[in-house]
């Protein structure tokens, strides 16, 4: 077997031999264009996993594990907020130099990104429409029909002793996140009593936070690079973005912010 390195660890020269610019003659944007896309998705990924671990936190009623996966989720999706200043250094007209090159190609198709807000809660089955391929269907379709963060938080919250009402058990996986008032009243009464939890709640708002942040400055950079115009390969534009922002990921939590 041969020796370990970091190069074969990382499995770099794989790694660095999937950029591959179609422009020609080669645009010199085009690399970081092709990056920090990776690179995202990379980051994309490693949440996914995150949450995955969250879930388990959850429901074994582990709370300071929770908290830390919480506090990581939200230092990776600050990364994911600053790399946005660097595409932003890309002007309109570099990036109108290639992006015919694109074809069909569209960010838009990101099932990894559609996977996290699934996972999340922020379940719209008509979304399905747009996976791209297989793969990507299968993935969002799993996502779907699965629990969300905010079902295994109610295993959590049970772990404290806040009675879960049957309707809340019965909503299928689909339906996604929707504000309760019972859990809004729980939720308060933890957050006055129980300082420990009242410090997961905050690191949860902390990330729906930061996922709000990343979803504006997303919509701001499309906006300035390619105005009104429809995206690449067909996707909706700025217009239909715009829709989904500062839709929270745990409604309840901030039901409450007026009462604390």
């Amino acid at each position: 077997m041969p020796e370990l390195t970091y190069a074969s660890y990382l499995q770099l020269d794989t790694l660095l031999d999937l950029q591959e610019p179609r422009s020609t003659p080669p645009e010199h944007d085009e690399m970081l264009f092709i990056v920090i896309h990776q690179v995202y998705e990379l980051w994309f990924k490693e949440m996914l996993h995150e949450v995955d671990k969250v879930n388990r936190d959850f429901t074994a009623g582990d709370l300071y594990g929770a908290i830390h996966t919480f506090k990581r989720l939200r230092t990776i999706m600050k990364t994911l907020v600053q790399q946005l200043d660097i595409l932003e250094t890309m002007t309109p007209m570099s990036f109108s130099a290639f992006r015919e090159r694109l074809d069909t190609a569209s960010g838009f198709q990101s099932y990894q990104f559609r996977e996290f807000e699934f996972v999340m809660g922020l379940k719209r089955p008509h979304m399905l429409k747009y996976a791209a391929g297989p793969v990507a269907e299968a993935a969002l379709k799993r996502r779907l029909h699965e629990r969300s963060v905010i079902d295994h938080f109610y295993d959590f919250l049970a772990h404290q002793g806040v009675a879960i009402s049957d309707d809340l058990r019965a909503s299928p996986p689909a339906a996604g996140n929707q504000p309760d008032e019972t859990i809004q009243g729980a939720l308060l009464g933890l957050y006055k009593g129980r300082p420990e939890l009242a410090i997961l709640f905050e690191s949860m708002t902390d990330l729906d936070e930061g996922f709000q942040e990343w979803k504006y400055r997303h919509v701001k950079l499309v906006e300035r690079t390619i105005g009104n115009k429809r995206g690449t390969g067909g996707s909706l534009g700025v217009d239909f973005l715009k829709q989904s922002l500062f839709q929270p990921l745990f409604p309840d939590l901030w039901a409450i912010r007026h009462e604390l």
